[in-house]
């Protein structure tokens, strides 16, 4: 499930991402993101993963060949989340990130008020 947080406004989506998501609701998201970079031309998402997670295939495809594709509209990304390994994955990617103009950056879940700071600045 992908539920809007909220505190989501202007260039920046917030998104709560748990359970299983599917090819419907990951479609259903892309056209929301794609219209958010329409209005924007560079966003900023802040992820707060919750629980366990798991993609069907066909979603995560579809999510990783999208993202691919709008790489130059990403302006930052936030994810939030209490697991390090997902912590040492976004320290990894964030280098490669850098290359293609994205900021990337993980916080804990304790420090969700400055991942919405450091997303918005």
């Amino acid at each position: 499930m992908i539920t809007k947080l909220a505190e989501s406004e202007g260039a920046t989506l917030g998104l709560e991402v748990s359970g299983k998501i599917d090819l419907i609701e990951e479609k259903k998201w892309i056209g929301i993101v794609e219209t958010l970079i329409q209005e924007h031309d560079r966003i900023n998402i802040l992820v707060v993963r919750g629980g366990k997670l798991g993609y069907e295939f066909k979603a995560a495809y579809e999510d990783l060949k999208w993202t691919f594709k709008h790489l130059k509209h990403i302006h930052k990304i936030a994810i939030v989340s209490e697991s390090n390994v997902l912590a040492a994955l976004v320290a990894m990617d964030s280098p490669f990130a850098q290359t293609v103009g994205i900021s990337e950056k993980h916080f804990k879940t304790s420090n969700l008020q400055d991942a919405w700071q450091w997303v918005n600045a």
